[in-house]
């Protein structure tokens, strides 16, 4: 794995995150603003301009792939290995970061 790209993407953003984490099977990109504003109960919204610009980013850096869509005039993408790679570390070190605060935190009114 290319030190420089996890240098570059961890910590990630609250918006890469979830963009590559619905991209673990192919989507979209309607599908997927719609997919990250359910899963986050609205607190992460995403506009055309940030996706768009966020896709070009992660293809260029190898993370996601361009990849065949049911409906040919919508671009569907997908993770590439080193994007699951990058992927599972920052889900790791978001986990040890929830871990490390219940252990704190625990007994505490928060």
């Amino acid at each position: 794995m290319k030190e420089d790209i996890v240098k570059k993407y961890l910590p990630m953003t609250e918006a890469t995150y979830y963009i590559l984490l619905c991209m673990v099977k192919p989507i979209h990109g309607y599908k997927l603003m719609q997919d990250v504003e359910t899963l986050t109960n609205g607190t992460v919204t995403l506009g055309p301009g940030t996706l768009y610009g966020a896709t070009s980013k992660l293809v260029k850096d190898g993370l996601i792939k361009q990849v065949e869509s049911k409906e040919e005039r919508r671009k569907s993408y997908q993770l590439t290995e080193l994007g699951n790679e990058i992927l599972l570390l920052e889900y790791n070190r978001l986990n040890l970061s929830v871990e490390n605060g219940k252990k704190i935190l625990e007994g505490l009114e928060v």
